[in-house]
């Protein structure tokens, strides 16, 4: 946009009015200005909007119709443009917001957000009328986080949307819904969810502080504002919970966290978060305890095959033999022979492969991606052990590892990090190196919090009143007081 050639303020000359628009738009493809009389008297006014931004029916309808032919039912006699300005915001324009504004800067931002602005002439500030409509994605089931029990509905990219989904599920006027900017250029509307009486006022006010210290100019997506205001920033951890799920985000913002929402992406942000709610999912909650009890536990045990199983692999086949049964040995011994490669080579080829098919089966159009993931597992797998190139073990053995990674996909990137460092350190030194890797891991979680909360609570520090739901979910009756890691007032 060319600079503005005019004065900070709106001017009451209607033709340095449109020339600053002009000046300040430059060569807007989608730039509309409409200019009319106002009903049948001489007073000239214009519109300004985006195309594309607005709603062109209810322009023409509750706008335009009423002020160039329905308000001359109203005609006085004599009457001053200061009398037509008041009269036409009180009385003739159909719109549930409609505000007065001077500046010139801030009437520019608007009309780029969707506003309408309208410039009478002798008037030296203009009304903008909100009128935003623009296409956007229905409320749909997230393919993301897929529950059998639960609510279907999901997050949209409208920000609006979004907090009314939010709204919707908890009503009560101690949500608070606050709304900043960021970005220098892109000025995107982030907001800020909270319970005033549950979330506590230090962890708000460290929220907002770190909000509005992002310096960029541009936020796409939620994720730019995740990797400013999380802890441990070279930590392969998340330490700022996502979610696509009302349900999901409500139920944070009940226990007594902060949700961020940023328009234009359907993945809302909630700290603090913890390193056991990646254990957890919406579902434990929708359905009897004692099943989802068992699955959970299954969680905690997937992410051990997950990080550790095809270093355990190595490390007993090539350091500790002795540690398997003979009969096992044997069978393992008799798949591996004439396999040409060691079972470092072979495992660190197979998670190779593993990983280049996950990003091309993500990546690819779906019906593309299924057929990518049958002609990895099956054809390759297959053909490579019929070749002799791969043993039947570590085929099993890289299987079960990829599908216990999808049991915890919220860290399922930081299991990856830790599955190859252990393949490479059970090379070096057999189960030594694998144990080394998980004390530094833990070692590692001890360490992180997030906006204070150590991230292994309950667990570490014990906090024997939030165990509850941690390794197993306990009936409602005993889960109704909120954990207290967040506000011990509770």
């Amino acid at each position: 946009m060319k600079k503005n050639s005019g004065s900070n303020s709106i001017t009451p000359s209607y033709d340095q009015n449109i020339q600053n628009i002009r000046n300040e738009f430059g060569n807007f493809s989608d730039l509309i200005i409409r200019e009319f009389k106002i009903g049948s008297s001489n007073i000239k006014a214009f519109l300004v909007m985006i195309d594309g931004l607005v709603d062109k029916m209810v322009i023409n309808e509750h706008i335009l119709k009423p002020l160039m032919r329905d308000i001359s039912i109203y005609r006085k006699e004599q009457f001053t443009c200061e009398e037509v300005y008041t009269f036409i915001k009180e009385n003739i324009l159909y719109s549930h917001c409609i505000t007065e504004e001077s500046d010139w800067a801030k009437t520019v931002h608007c009309i780029l957000c969707g506003d309408v602005a309208l410039f009478i002439e002798g008037i030296d500030r203009c009304l903008l009328i909100s009128v935003r409509g623009w296409e956007s994605r229905g409320i749909e089931e997230p393919n993301t986080e897929v529950v059998v029990r639960g609510p279907r509905e999901g997050f949209t990219e409208n920000l609006r949307t979004n907090t009314a989904l939010i709204r919707r599920k908890i009503r009560d006027p101690k949500l608070k819904i606050e709304s900043i900017k960021i970005g220098k250029i892109s000025k995107t509307d982030i907001a800020i969810c909270y319970i005033e009486s549950i979330a506590k006022k230090e962890l708000v006010d460290e929220v907002k502080r770190r909000l509005e210290k992002i310096d960029m100019e541009y936020i796409l997506e939620s994720g730019y504002i995740e990797s400013f205001i999380e802890d441990g920033k070279y930590s392969i951890f998340p330490t700022v919970g996502n979610s696509e799920k009302p349900d999901v985000v409500v139920g944070k913002i009940m226990e007594g966290r902060v949700a961020i929402l940023v328009d234009g992406t359907p993945f809302a942000l909630t700290v603090p978060y913890l390193f056991v709610e990646a254990f957890q999912t919406s579902e434990d909650y929708y359905s009897r305890p004692y099943y989802y009890s068992i699955v959970r536990l299954l969680r905690y045990f997937s992410f051990f095959v997950s990080t550790t199983l095809p270093a355990l692999y190595i490390a007993v086949t090539t350091f500790h033999q002795e540690l398997l049964p003979t009969s096992l040995l044997i069978s393992i011994t008799s798949a591996q022979a004439g396999i040409p490669f060691p079972s470092f080579a072979e495992t660190l080829t197979m998670l190779v492969i593993y990983e280049i098919l996950k990003e091309a089966g993500v990546r690819l159009p779906r019906p593309v991606g299924q057929a990518i993931s049958i002609v990895g597992a099956l054809v390759i797998g297959e053909a490579a052990v019929s070749a002799g190139l791969i043993g039947a073990p570590m085929v099993v053995t890289v299987a079960f590892t990829a599908i216990s990674t999808f049991m915890i996909p919220a860290i399922s990137d930081a299991a990856t990090i830790i599955r190859f460092a252990c393949v490479i350190m059970s090379a070096i030194c057999g189960l030594y190196g694998i144990m080394l890797i998980w004390i530094l891991m833990i070692i590692h979680l001890c360490s992180l919090k997030s906006f204070g909360i150590n991230y292994l609570a309950p667990i570490a520090p014990v906090v024997v009143h939030d165990l509850k739901d941690v390794f197993v979910r306990l009936p409602w009756r005993i889960l109704k007081k909120r954990p207290i890691v967040f506000n011990k007032k509770f």
